[in-house]
């Protein structure tokens, strides 16, 4: 003797002939509920109105924090890089407009600037 399926609507829980396994992409995966025509209809004007926000919309990216700040925040305390060239250029020291800055220049523009020293201690790579 053949046992009768009920499937049963998994958002509103009723029962009814018309509740199938309904499939629908999103997000580029696939998903699979149990519906009723209603609630498919409903599911439909929703993913309808979510591909429009999404072609209206754009992706947010996790900010980073930029290895220039990493590389300088260690060591300088209330001094940026802008101040370092352009103290590195009044001394007439080479240094280039962009890019990290040689710790030969950072070691003597502390050393001009004892107050931009960090408090922080320095960790010593051959420890």
């Amino acid at each position: 003797m053949a046992q009768k399926v009920i499937l049963v609507d998994d958002l509103d829980h009723s029962e009814g002939s018309d509740v199938t396994r309904r499939e629908f992409p999103l997000l580029d995966r696939t998903f699979a509920i149990d519906l009723s025509d209603d609630n498919q209809r409903r599911l439909c004007d929703a993913l309808g109105f979510i591909e429009k926000v999404l072609e209206s919309s754009r992706e947010v990216k996790q900010a980073t924090r930029s290895r220039k700040a990493a590389d300088t925040g260690s060591r300088l305390r209330g001094y940026t890089n802008t101040d370092v060239r352009e103290w590195a250029r009044e001394q007439e020291l080479e240094i280039s407009p962009r890019g990290k800055i040689t710790d030969e220049v950072m070691d003597l523009f502390i050393a001009a600037h004892p107050n931009a020293k960090s408090s922080e201690p320095e960790t010593d790579p051959g420890a």
